[in-house]
């Protein structure tokens, strides 16, 4: 089974314990839920992580689900989740997959009206049968036209082993990996894979003798394809040494950005032709080691692979415009983080402690962090008593702050020097469907700054879903508007707002959008983060982390801030704490 594969089954499993007393369930629901995102967020198959013993490690599976799951891969089934989700109908599950049918919902219309299909279900909305489902033949059309893309950390942990594995052979020069991958896309389709060599033949034997390939689809003199695990189709091209750059910056660039830089070729002179094995000047080929010299040649800067979209990159190449881009190493804070603090929310809470969040903050290299836990359950607490658990993470927050101005924090038990200067206490908070927040006056006073986003009522009209946002926006506290477009990767299309009017707001009150760096989300998305920063809209990076190794994840927030042409400068949490006080203010 794929990741994906078990995910779904494990929130089947969710499912069914919600349609079984959810009351007594309600904790077993949570983790299954929370096994889940794990799973669909893992780097690796979960099938090695089982065949190295390490399903345990991952964040999210505990010991009972880690057993199950185990029955799961020796037997082909798990024994607890069959009676579990005995007595359900299994289409109940694949209807589950259209947005807005819930458990409750899905279970009905397989039960009481038959349904068995998406397309069954298209029939009965068409013919009114459904009622009280928000946008369904909407939402159906949205999910049948869904294509599963792998998420780029997955793409990217796939092409880093056979990377890996093909520099194993001595006749490999170079491995690379090529298109919407090396471009940093939010989603990749299959693998491509560059090899520099001056033995062809030796390395297409030693690419499909790769250990995880399922089978050889293909072996020919200069390129080869296997499948690995996941039914994930992987393309070797090879190469010799001197036209490499060419290679690569052929079978990198997006088809349009190709196009236009042929286009670009042909205005300097009739007589030149680009591909992958050099630029022709009439009968003669010019060769490339490198794509700068490939760029040079034309009289170009080089262009960054994730800039390569026919976004402008060519003209500002031409006139030495191009941006300076944001890297890793710039970024001195993760500015979402969930720790374990029970702050009794609605929605997930984080599963480590604030101690070892620190911890893995110090071992990043950051300077300051913000613990932004979910908002507590508005529907299941007073006033006061959200007010009261404020307090508490108030009280947890100005304890830590205080070791850490001695320079010694407690993390993984042992006491150690903290590069961590200062740790803000912040909070997640749901904007309401009517722009208000969920968090009393005396509440919000009690926190050093604000996320807002948005996660539930996703289908209100374009200018009510703009009003709803710059309403909640609008509060002092407030600073940030995290995962923006509240879009989920493979699942669910972002809400619709008015950019324009969206980022004259925060550009005039000096607000921040995220770009949220959860391989789920990559929110704001490239495409949006280049108009934000064209209209001077300033820009923060969290990592939505609920363990302190999601905090790894920056990397591709990153990716998505270079896509959209980001510079240090534009990305809030790149300056230094006494910097980013400041801006508070």
């Amino acid at each position: 089974m794929t990741n994906l594969e078990i995910a779904e089954l494990l929130r089947a499993v969710a499912a069914a314990y919600q349609l079984k007393n959810a009351d007594k369930n309600k904790f077993k629901i949570i983790a299954y839920q929370r096994a889940a995102d794990a799973v669909e967020h893992a780097s690796s198959e979960l099938k090695d992580l089982w065949d190295d013993k390490k399903l345990e490690e991952v964040p999210g599976i505990g010991k009972s689900i880690a057993e199950h799951l185990d029955e799961l891969f020796r037997t082909g089934k798990s024994k607890h989740f069959e009676e579990v989700m005995e007595g359900l109908p299994p289409s109940m599950f694949d209807l589950m997959k259209v947005p807005g049918v819930g458990a409750k919902t899905g279970y009905k219309l397989a039960k009481e009206l038959g349904i068995k299909s998406l397309g069954e279900l298209e029939k009965a909305a068409k013919t009114g049968k459904i009622k009280g489902i928000p946008n369904i033949l909407k939402s159906i059309e949205e999910t049948k036209g869904r294509t599963r893309r792998l998420l780029l950390p997955y793409a990217s942990q796939i092409a880093d082993s056979l990377v890996e594995w093909l520099k194993t052979e001595p006749s490999v020069k170079e491995a690379v990996a090529l298109g919407s991958l090396r471009r940093k896309a939010a989603t990749v389709g299959d693998i491509d894979i560059a090899v520099a060599t001056n033995n062809p033949q030796k390395v297409m034997e030693h690419f499909t003798k790769y250990p995880k390939a399922q089978r050889v689809l293909e072996k020919g003199e200069a390129s080869a394809s296997i499948i690995v695990p996941g039914d994930i189709q992987v393309d070797l091209m090879v190469q010799s040494p001197d036209s490499f750059g060419a290679l690569l910056q052929h079978f990198t660039g997006s088809k349009h950005h190709n196009i236009a830089l042929r286009e670009y070729a042909r205005s300097l002179s009739p007589s030149l032709s680009l591909s992958e094995y050099g630029i022709r000047i009439s009968e003669k080929l010019r060769k490339f080691t490198t794509e700068e010299e490939f760029y040079k040649f034309l009289g170009l800067d080089y262009i960054p692979p994730e800039l390569r979209e026919d976004s402008g990159e060519i003209e500002a190449s031409k006139d030495h415009r191009l941006p300076h881009l944001v890297e890793l190493k710039d970024i001195k804070a993760d500015l979402q983080i969930h720790s374990d603090f029970d702050i009794e929310t609605s929605h997930d809470l984080g599963v480590s402690s604030a101690e070892e969040v620190v911890g893995k903050a110090n071992e990043l290299g950051y300077e300051y962090i913000a613990f932004t836990e979910h908002n507590p359950s508005k529907s299941g607490h007073t006033d006061s008593q959200i007010i009261d658990i404020l307090k508490r993470k108030r009280e947890v927050i100005d304890k830590l702050n205080l070791k850490l101005k001695r320079k010694s924090v407690k993390t993984n038990d042992v006491n150690s020097y903290s590069r961590i200067q200062k740790v803000f206490n912040s909070l997640e908070i749901d904007i309401m469907p009517d722009g208000s927040l969920p968090v009393p006056e005396a509440g919000l006073e009690l926190l050093d700054f604000a996320l807002v986003s948005i996660h539930g009522s996703f289908k209100m009209p374009r200018e009510q879903m703009t009003k709803r946002v710059l309403s909640a926006l609008a509060h002092p506290k407030v600073k940030i508007f995290a995962h923006p477009t509240a879009r989920k990767l493979n699942e669910r299309e972002g809400v619709e707002l008015n950019w324009p009017e969206i980022f004259d707001f925060c550009k005039s009150k000096s607000k921040w959008l995220e770009i949220n760096s959860d391989p789920m989300r990559l929110d704001l998305p490239d495409t949006l983060v280049h108009e934000a920063v064209k209209f001077g809209v300033k820009l923060s990076m969290g990592t939505d982390a609920h363990h302190k190794d999601n905090m790894d994840f920056m990397q591709f927030g990153v990716s998505v801030a270079r896509r959209g042409w980001a510079t240090e400068n534009d990305i809030v949490n790149t300056r230094s704490l006494e910097e980013f006080e400041k801006m508070l203010k």
